[in-house]
């Protein structure tokens, strides 16, 4: 549940800190207050889309902290993904600045947008106040059954997500083959192109990395004359000159001053130091000499290496990569061939095509029957709440209508209404007015909310378009929600705010500074009849609205 809001800098709120109880707790106040800016910072806190403008004018930053006190499922969450704090609980916040700059946080760490959402989901269940306009919608029932269906199954949501994975590679395939049968001509043209280029770059054979290995062939057979001779004369000037070669020279001088060193053993490091310089020397005539034996002017080789290098140069031009890159072009190209091969597997291609539409039906047949269990069930407790809201005799039913696969399943939902005892069911869009319309849709909202384990239901203003009995009747269904879970509710009806066990009020204030803020203040008793005698009677407070307030407090 809720424990704690703060909210400072949002909108025109300076800086509220609120403390929630358990059971019904509401939210009133004048028209334009702020009352669902409550929401609003809630929403963002746990989430939700924001930007520059959320933030109070001339503030840095908004910034919204909501603490809750948390599930075993919502626990297991914060563990997994390593948000779990010492005292336990959930410390959601979130900060936009001037510039709509969005940094959050769970439980002081670093957290995503996306990972607010992920837990808030499991934290706070909100309903807005123009649910009732989405329930006219094909897709937002189809949606309300199946997560009804979902708080009933564990598998149908499961099911759902496989419905749309089986659909998609389903529908995938089957445009693959039937572009395939449109375009056969253009797909035997684009296979024998490709055969083509592959089969050249196949007898081409070009290796890994043979054009760095060739190139520095081709480099040191073309360069042979002049390695022969500056490798003879290095060889010469070390040891073969008739003229005192270096190496000579070195030995002879090390004998000199390994002689010397007896007699003056200072001259001994020095000897150590010459002596390493001709070992080294010696080696370099080693291989020099074997370098020379290895290289040799050989005219026929040069050639086909400048042959095989012309080769791959002007192929790899002719194909728009470079020399090094015909290897991995190759490779593609057999990809694509083998690509396009499969693709022209006709009688294939429907194999798969009905072996994946088989997965489909399998599972979408699953779910239908999952749907037509919970369509029933809604259909009975939406009824059961209608009479209760002063819609005797009245029915409300959930059709599956059979239509075309889609990657929702094998049917489309419609909701239908029938508003009086002995008239037939109708599209719920046709027959209801703007007062049956708000009080299905509370009913709908307080039903699925029970089918949930959400913890916290907030509803903002659901009870918009009823007044009169209808309203006392809502407000004591919205209470006995309160009797199993948080329920925070926004209104303007007298007869709701009379059943909440906390009464919030909502009123705008000037600043020190001239400007409008919103503030919330928590009622006790008395200023709570205030409160629902202004709801009830308007500007004018008189000792009847007061007295019909006590009355309204005290039942």
């Amino acid at each position: 549940m809720l424990r704690t809001l703060s909210i400072r800098d949002f909108v025109i709120v300076d800086t509220i800190e609120l403390e929630f109880s358990t059971g019904f707790s509401v939210f009133t106040g004048e028209t334009g207050a702020g009352k669902s800016i409550l929401i609003d910072a809630l929403t963002l806190a746990l989430g939700g889309r924001g930007d520059a403008s959320v933030v109070r004018e001339g503030a840095p930053k908004a910034d919204i902290t909501a603490d809750f006190a948390v599930s075993a499922q919502a626990a297991a969450w914060l563990a997994a993904n390593e948000f779990a704090s010492d005292e336990g609980g959930a410390l959601l916040r979130r900060v936009i600045d001037n510039a709509g700059r969005s940094k959050a946080f769970i439980n002081g760490i670093a957290a995503t947008a996306a990972q607010l959402r992920e837990l808030g989901d499991m934290l706070v269940d909100i309903h807005g106040q123009h649910a009732h306009q989405s329930l006219l919608k094909t897709e937002a029932q189809r949606a309300l059954l199946d997560n009804q269906a979902a708080s009933k199954d564990k598998g149908a949501a499961a099911d759902t997500r496989a419905v749309a994975a089986a659909y998609k590679a389903w529908r995938a395939l089957a445009r693959q083959r039937e572009e395939f049968e449109t375009n056969a001509a253009n797909v035997l043209v684009e296979r024998e192109r490709l055969e083509w280029q592959f089969n050249e770059l196949n007898k081409l054979a070009a290796r890994s990395g043979e054009w760095a290995d060739i190139s520095n062939e081709h480099s040191r057979l073309s360069h042979a004359a002049s390695l022969l001779d500056g490798a003879q004369e290095a060889l010469s000037a070390l040891s073969e000159s008739d003229d005192h070669p270096i190496l000579s020279q070195l030995s002879s001088l090390n004998q000199k001053l390994g002689k010397l060193a007896g007699i003056d053993t200072e001259l001994q490091a020095i000897v150590d130091l010459i002596e390493p310089a001709r070992i080294q020397l010696q080696e370099s005539v080693y291989a020099l000499n074997a370098y020379l034996d290895r290289v040799e002017l050989d005219p026929e080789r040069l050639r086909q290496v400048d042959a095989r290098m012309e080769a791959l140069h002007s192929t790899a031009r002719k194909y728009r990569v470079t020399p090094d890159e015909l290897p991995a072009e190759h490779a593609k190209l057999a990809e694509k061939l083998q690509q396009l091969s499969d693709a022209s597997d006709i009688d294939g291609l429907r194999k798969q095509e009905d072996a994946l539409k088989a997965a489909y039906m399998t599972v979408a047949q699953r779910l239908s029957a999952t749907r037509t269990v919970a369509a029933a069930q809604l259909g009975e407790a939406v009824t059961r709440a209608m009479q209760e809201l002063n819609m005797t005799g009245g029915r409300f039913e959930v059709a599956l209508n059979a239509g075309e696969p889609g990657s929702y399943g094998l049917e489309q939902v419609e909701f239908l209404v029938a508003g009086h005892a002995g008239t037939a069911p109708r599209p719920l869009a046709k027959v209801a007015s703007g007062g049956e319309l708000a009080r299905i849709a509370l009913a709908i909202s307080v039903i699925t909310s029970n089918a949930t384990t959400t913890p916290t239901l907030i509803f903002d203003e659901v009870d918009s378009g009823i007044g009169g009995g209808v309203a006392e009747v809502v407000g004591r269904l919205l209470r006995r929600l309160g009797q199993e879970r948080q329920v925070l509710c926004v209104t303007h009806l007298p007869q709701v705010a009379s059943q909440a066990g906390q009464h919030f009020q909502v009123a705008k204030s000037t600043l020190d500074n001239g400007k409008t803020a919103s503030r919330i203040d928590v009622l006790d008793s008395k200023a709570r009849v205030e409160e629902v005698a202004r709801m009830l009677g308007g500007l004018e407070i008189t000792a009847t609205t007061r007295k019909h307030a006590r009355e309204l407090l005290a039942s």
